[in-house]
Parts: C-alpha cells; sequence; structure tokens
C-alpha cells in the first residue's frame, strides 16, 4: 500500500501546476469534446464509481456522528448539557473547508486515485482514535482528524466521477443521494450503536469499515495514466467579468447553503428531540426518523440531477431556494408531528440546492483544474460555515430553537439573492 502511493504521488510532483482557471467546454452538449484521452471513466467503471459513492456517504457520515451521539458523550464526560461540547467539533468543520484548498491542488497535481486512498484510510483511522477519547479534548483531537481527512473527498472525489460522465447532472445527483444517505446513516446506523453498544462504537464500527473500503479502492480502482494538472486544457471564450460573476455567486451560494447544512445536520436530532418531547423520548426512534427524513430528501438530488442535464441552472436553482426562507419561519411555530413535517420540508430543499454548485463547476471549469477550483471554493464556503457548528450551541442556549430557525431564514433569503446574479445564459449554448 505504501509502496503504491509513493508511486503516484512521484508520478503528480514531478509537474509544477500553475494556479489559473481555464474554462471548459461542456461534454454533455458537446460529446465529441473530452477532457482528456482516458482509458476509463468512473461513472461507467462500477467499482470506481462505487467505491466514489461511498465515500460520499462516508464524508457526511463520519462528520455527523459526533452531533447525533453529543447528548451521550456530554453525559459520560460528565457535563451537564450538551451545548457545552458542541464548540469541540468546530476545528473538525473548520479543518473539513480550509483542508480542501491543499486537497484540491494535490488531487491535480498527485492523481484523484492516490488521494482517494489517503481519504479512505485516513479518516478510518481519525475515527478509531476518536472512539477512544477520555476527554472533550482529546475528542476534539480526533474529530479535527476527521476533519482533515474528510476534506479530500469534494475536491477530489466528485471531480474524479464526473471527469468523463456523459450525463454530469444525472451523475452529480446520485452521488448527492449517496452523500445525504450518509447523513441519514448517521443518525440511524449512530443511534442504534449508541443505545446497545455505546458511543466510542459508533466511532469505531464505521472506521475500520473505511480503511476497508481504502484497501478496496487501491486494489479495484485502475491507476490514472497521467495527474489531471497535465492533461491539455479545452478553452471557452467568455468574458472575463461574466466568469467572475459566476465564481462569485458560485461562492457565496456556497457559504449560505453550507451555513444552512450545518446548522441543520447539527442541530436537527436535539431540535427533534425538543419539539416531539412527549411524543417520542427513544433516541433510536428519534435516530430512525431523522434517517427517514434524510433519506427521502435526499431523492430529491436525483430528480434534481437530472433536470440539470436538461434545463438553465439558474431557472432550476432558483425554483429550490426562494421556497426555503417561508419553511423556516413556519419551522419556528410549529411543534410535534407538524414540526416533523416542515423539517422533512427544509431537508428536501437543503438537499435539493446541494447539486447545483458541483454543476456550474462542470460546466465552467476544465478537469485539469477542477479540483483546485473546487479546493477554492471549499476552503472558503466551509471554512466560513464552520461558525455555524461553534455558534449553535450558544445560539440554542441563549435564545432557543426560534431564533435560530429565523436566522437560517435570513440565510435563505441572501442565497436567493445571489442566485439571481447567475447568468441568463446557458453555457451549454456556447461554443
Amino acid at each position: 500500500m505504501a509502496d503504491l502511493i509513493a508511486q503516484d504521488c512521484h508520478e503528480g510532483l514531478s509537474h509544477n501546476g500553475r494556479f489559473n482557471f481555464p474554462i471548459a467546454m461542456n461534454t454533455a452538449a458537446n460529446p465529441t469534446v473530452a477532457t482528456s484521452p482516458r482509458p476509463w471513466a468512473a461513472d461507467t467503471h462500477l467499482p470506481t464509481a462505487l467505491l466514489l459513492n461511498i465515500g460520499h456517504a462516508f464524508d457526511h457520515m463520519f462528520l455527523l456522528i459526533f452531533a447525533t451521539a453529543v447528548a451521550t458523550i456530554a453525559a459520560d464526560f460528565g457535563l451537564a448539557r450538551w451545548e457545552s461540547l458542541m464548540p469541540y467539533s468546530v476545528g473538525a468543520f473548520f479543518l473539513f473547508g480550509i483542508g480542501s484548498l491543499p486537497s484540491g491542488r494535490l488531487g491535480d497535481l498527485w492523481g484523484r486515485r492516490v488521494m482517494m486512498i489517503i481519504f479512505f484510510i485516513g479518516i478510518g483511522t481519525a475515527a478509531l482514535l476518536a472512539s477512544m477519547a477520555n476527554g472533550p479534548w482529546q475528542l476534539a483531537a480526533g474529530l479535527m482528524g476527521i476533519g482533515l481527512f474528510a476534506s479530500i473527498y469534494h475536491p477530489v472525489g466528485i471531480p474524479m466521477l464526473v471527469q468523463n460522465a456523459a450525463r454530469p447532472g444525472w451523475t452529480i445527483g446520485v452521488n448527492g443521494l449517496a452523500g445525504n444517505l450518509g447523513i441519514a446513516a448517521a443518525a440511524l446506523v449512530t443511534g442504534l450503536l449508541v443505545k446497545y453498544v455505546g458511543w466510542r462504537a459508533a466511532f469505531a464500527v464505521p472506521g475500520a469499515i473505511a480503511i476497508a473500503c481504502g484497501i478496496a479502492f487501491a486494489l479495484l480502482v485502475p491507476k490514472e495514466m497521467e495527474a489531471p494538472a497535465k492533461r491539455k486544457s479545452k478553452r471557452l471564450d467568455l468574458p472575463p467579468g461574466v466568469l467572475a460573476r459566476v465564481f462569485l455567486v458560485m461562492t457565496a451560494t456556497a457559504i449560505t447553503s453550507s451555513l444552512l447544512f450545518n446548522f441543520t445536520t447539527n442541530g436537527n436530532g436535539q431540535l427533534l428531540q425538543e419539539r416531539m418531547r412527549g411524543i417520542i423520548e427513544d433516541p433510536a426512534t428519534l435516530g430512525a426518523l431523522l434517517a427517514v427524513v434524510y433519506a427521502a430528501a435526499s431523492l430529491t438530488q436525483l430528480v434534481v440531477g437530472k433536470l440539470i442535464d436538461r434545463y438553465p441552472l439558474r431557472r432550476l436553482y432558483l425554483s429550490v431556494v426562494i421556497l426555503q426562507a417561508p419553511l423556516f419561519a413556519v419551522a419556528a411555530l410549529a411543534d410535534g408531528w407538524a414540526a416533523y413535517a416542515v423539517v422533512l420540508g427544509f431537508m428536501i430543499l437543503i438537499f435539493g440546492a446541494i447539486p447545483f454548485t458541483d454543476a456550474i463547476i462542470v460546466r465552467f471549469v476544465d478537469d485539469q483544474m477542477r479540483s483546485r477550483v473546487s479546493g477554492v471554493r471549499l476552503a472558503i464556503s466551509f471554512g466560513v460555515s464552520s461558525l455555524a457548528v461553534w455558534l449553535l450551541g450558544p445560539i440554542v442556549k441563549a435564545a432557543g430553537f426560534n431564533m435560530l430557525l429565523l436566522l437560517m431564514a435570513g440565510i435563505a433569503v441572501c442565497t436567493t439573492l445571489l442566485v439571481l446574479l447567475l447568468p441568463s445564459h446557458d453555457p451549454r449554448q456556447a461554443g
């Protein structure tokens, strides 16, 4: 395994790539334009596609194990309130964001296959270390390791998956579904393991499985013929102002969307526990109900992914985000099963918005640079949105979930205004 990683790294390090932003022809609308000559496409090579989608599921699942088990862990560590333990996870989400920058660069320069092997083995090892923690700071260190290795997936795994995809929107949608099923698994699997085995098993069992997947990736996924940065790019001549606006919108909406994603996925478990008190008290049952929400909402990405291949991005994007703010406002007033229904509604819209940023990158950015562009975007958006994890506990402790939900409604309004800045011209019609 070590020899394999060293060989791939040596091949990638022989190239000194420059940090620029070449613009891609849309391969979905122009099938004769290939990003590079390659013997396989990740979306058609079944073991590669399967392991990359499993990787996306693990990426989100591992980051949310702590949020699902936080009440049990806090009690085990002798803390009176779960909110007091939440800030210890902020380092994980900060590294998840800022680590995307070097991860994306290394993905283009070293090669994406070797980085994915590091992802699986690294995140699994970090989870095993987290399971051995005996206090908040030891747990924080393990969570930071999870966040650091988790930062590899989005700038490396998704570009690897779509690099020669015939239907990139659909491929992104399926991958998004896999990622959100990982969120559902965090709620369900963690709830069951915490109840029947203990919170340490909630980290240790997935960690061992991730390491096994890393070994499978090394054995089953074909080697890359060359690192992405070495390939010849295909450029599309678009006005610099349009490109700057697209990158601004892509990054800013990623920030607002990530804030909503982190607030909801890290807080939904405690929100439902509060709003369904007296109806359902069992944490495993609440975890199962939350898993149903995430699994059902994840299906939205398949629909959105299919539509992205057929219709202009701005119109589709607006139709999803414009409904978010009203639902957050309604959620602030809902209790019981009505609250559960509203949570399902706003999670459908949050998950439905996820594929658009990756779709913008696929349409505008050449494969030669996708990992680096994704890394820059993710470092900014996830780095800023990690504040949501840090603020979640203090906001709820000081003002309750109603204030948090109204804050999210305001963030959703910002997302809607930003999407209006996207060019109405569809890049598929260019060239």
